[in-house]
């Protein structure tokens, strides 16, 4: 990693056109999603060790938005602009079931005990914005394709979201920039934040869940409090930010972003910014970055463990970042 004395060790790059991806859990597995130059979506799983891809989940005919995995990794949630969010098999890639909404699903989670999933649908074609809740140990809701609760969003669509501490909320982040925290039993808005100019393209919790970072396209990423969303920190680029993640053992934030990907043809890897960033947390300082990627990075995952993170780009790449001895050693000076 560049400068100041940080560096990234052994890398690895396993190829796929990359729009989101995600470090599971215990650190074993990454889910992504790709598009093919076909009309078909697929959500990829590899061995995070190696790169073996271990499996694809299949079924889904619109370009798959979001991903994630239940705390033990038995089952995988996608949502799509195919107006789906499909539960999967994690092991088999069975399709489990099939909740159809009338636009795209845009951010789609589990909740820390897994029984209860939540997804938002996009703001288009004469709909507006929903959250849906979905409780798994009632089959009578996947059947009828009836939600427990439904909040409606009468402004700016979500863009990103998160379940809160306990389950008890989820955080979500709008298009125009806003926060708002919405209760998983009510659906009352409990906080509602507006610390970003644009929208909020990434949110991510803190290992203990008591903090998360979010990434914007107003250039920054920001620092909240869980319960209160109270801004904390600021970490400044000169590019649009698409993920930022927060390290489960230092006081380390990384960021991915780059130049808009529609212009990135025109654009030189030098000027476009495509390098993942390293902050300090607490100073908000940046103290080394990592080149590899030729276009915009869209997400960006520690490993449980901190020695490692991964980046997925817009070139078509996952990259898995070993970081080495110097890393672990590194002092930030202030």
């Amino acid at each position: 990693m560049g400068r100041r004395g940080a560096h990234s060790g052994e890398e690895q790059n396993y190829s796929t056109r990359i729009g989101e991806q995600t470090t599971w859990r215990r650190g074993k597995l990454i889910l992504g999603r790709r598009e093919m130059k076909a009309l078909k979506k697929i959500v990829n799983v590899w061995y995070s060790v190696n790169g073996e891809r271990l499996g694809t989940y299949m079924g889904h005919t619109g370009a798959v938005w979001c991903v994630d995995a239940d705390w033990d990794t038995k089952h995988v949630l996608t949502g799509s602009a195919d107006n789906s969010c499909r539960l999967w098999d994690c092991e088999t890639g069975k399709q489990l079931a099939l909740l159809k909404t009338n636009s795209a699903v845009r951010t789609c989670g589990f909740d820390f005990g897994g029984n209860i999933i939540m997804f938002s649908t996009d703001k288009q074609m004469g709909y507006q914005c929903f959250v849906s809740f979905f409780d798994l140990r009632d089959p009578s809701q996947i059947d009828s394709n009836e939600p427990y609760m439904r909040i409606p969003c009468n402004d700016s669509k979500i863009t990103s979201a998160v379940w809160g501490p306990l389950g008890e909320c989820i955080i979500a982040g709008h298009e125009g920039g806003e926060l708002n925290q919405y209760s998983a039993k009510s659906g009352e808005v409990l906080v509602n934040v507006k610390e970003h100019s644009r929208q909020i393209n990434d949110i991510q919790l803190s290992r203990d869940m008591t903090m998360f970072v979010t990434a914007s396209k107003d250039n920054t990423a920001k620092l909240f409090d869980s319960t209160t969303l109270e801004h904390q920190k600021t970490f400044r680029t000169e590019r649009p930010v698409n993920s930022a993640a927060l390290s489960p053992n230092y006081d380390h934030v990384v960021l991915g972003g780059g130049q808009e990907a529609m212009d990135v043809t025109t654009t030189s890897t030098r000027i476009g910014k495509f390098e993942a960033r390293f902050f300090h947390l607490a100073f908000e300082e940046e103290f080394g970055r990592v080149k590899g990627h030729f276009g915009p990075i869209n997400s960006v995952a520690f490993h449980p463990d901190g020695k490692s993170y991964s980046s997925g780009g817009e070139d078509g790449y996952v990259r898995i970042h070993y970081f080495d001895p110097q890393y672990f050693e590194f002092e930030f000076e202030a």
